[in-house]
């Protein structure tokens, strides 16, 4: 049987290019790809809404042959939840990695603050963006994410477009294997028993001593994981 592809969705202003110390791994082994979504990467400028985002992931599954294993990460995971929800046929497995609370105004009050301090400064808050990226992440990962771009202006998009989002009845939507993977540490999980429970064939996967970005921290335990994750996920349809 041929081997399941990956579809790698990427969190708030960032991109597909943040992804590579994770892709080399797993391409081994997967066929894998990833995405920009609007407003990020290389669609800077475009506008951020649900439904083209939700879009741009079946392009991404279309790519890789019209089914796929979608691994979200922060904004991603809710993208790809929505993706999922949206055509079940085309998601062979849902990975959520940091996005298991539902979003509304508590979430969005941090991200609408930071966009205010940061679009305040002449360069709109590249710089400290770009160092604090790489006071958390691995080096190389840092550079990643800024070869990418780092996309703040597509913040007040995103909370808009978030606004009226049902993570739960996404979840509950979609018929196929979710994993809810979240570092201990990470703030995103508050509601992470109740996303669990209304996922039809769900798992909940808590790391420890990580936090919202562990997928791009630890990325090579990050890409292990996905891909024991993407085998059991075979293994399932094939039985």
């Amino acid at each position: 049987m041929t081997a399941l592809p990956l579809v790698l969705v990427h969190g708030i202003r960032l991109s597909g290019a943040c992804w590579p110390a994770v892709t080399e791994r797993v391409g081994a082994e997967r066929p894998v790809t990833t995405v920009d979504l609007p407003g990020h990467g290389s669609r800077r400028g475009d506008q951020f809404t649900l439904d083209a985002a939700v879009a741009a992931v079946h392009d991404g599954v279309d790519r890789v042959g019209g089914r796929a294993i979608v691994v979200g990460h922060s904004l991603g995971g809710f993208v790809g939840t929505a993706a999922a929800a949206a055509d079940p046929a085309r998601v062979a497995g849902l990975v959520v990695a940091g996005a298991s609370c539902q979003p509304g105004p508590a979430l969005a009050r941090p991200f609408t603050a930071m966009h205010r301090v940061l679009s305040s400064r002449p360069d709109g808050g590249a710089r400290i963006s770009r160092r604090v990226f790489e006071s958390v992440l691995p080096a190389r990962v840092a550079h990643d994410i800024d070869r990418g771009g780092i996309a703040t202006e597509v913040i007040p998009d995103v909370v808009a477009a978030l606004r009226d989002f049902d993570l739960l009845g996404g979840l509950g939507a979609y018929p196929g294997p979710v994993w809810l993977v979240n570092g201990a540490r990470d703030h995103f999980r508050v509601g992470e028993r109740r996303s669990l429970a209304a996922c039809a064939r769900g798992r909940l996967l808590v790391i420890p001593r990580a936090g919202h970005y562990y997928p791009l921290a630890r990325p090579a335990e990050f890409a292990e994981l996905i891909l024991d994750l993407a085998a059991a996920c075979q293994e399932r349809a094939v039985a």
